[in-house]
């Protein structure tokens, strides 16, 4: 019978590291750029994009091949930051889970 409730109280706590997990993907917004700021970037936590800016200054040159790279750059800069933050925020939730045999 202990061994149920242990089970319960550990399932009660990974369904509340998911919900704060969920909340923190929900909350999270990081930005990244390229080409020393011609190319900026926002993207949340589930890695979709919330904005892109150019700079105006940038279509004077029309190098549209440039333009394409720099965009690929600042995407998987985003990118690389969401995994990041969400590496050290399952970090430091994971830290209050208390499973025996685990911690």
């Amino acid at each position: 019978m202990k061994n149920l409730q242990q089970m319960q109280q550990i399932l009660k706590q990974v369904q509340q590291f998911q919900e704060q997990l969920q909340k923190q993907l929900d909350e999270l917004v990081v930005e990244a750029a390229a080409g020393g700021g011609m190319v900026a970037v926002k993207m949340n936590g589930q890695k979709q994009l919330h904005e892109v800016r150019i700079d105006p200054e940038f279509f004077a040159s029309q190098d549209v091949e440039m333009l394409q790279d720099l965009l690929l750059a600042a995407f998987n800069e985003a990118s690389r930051k969401v995994d990041e933050q969400m590496s050290r925020q399952m970090g430091s939730l994971a830290g209050g889970l208390s499973i025996p045999g685990l911690t």
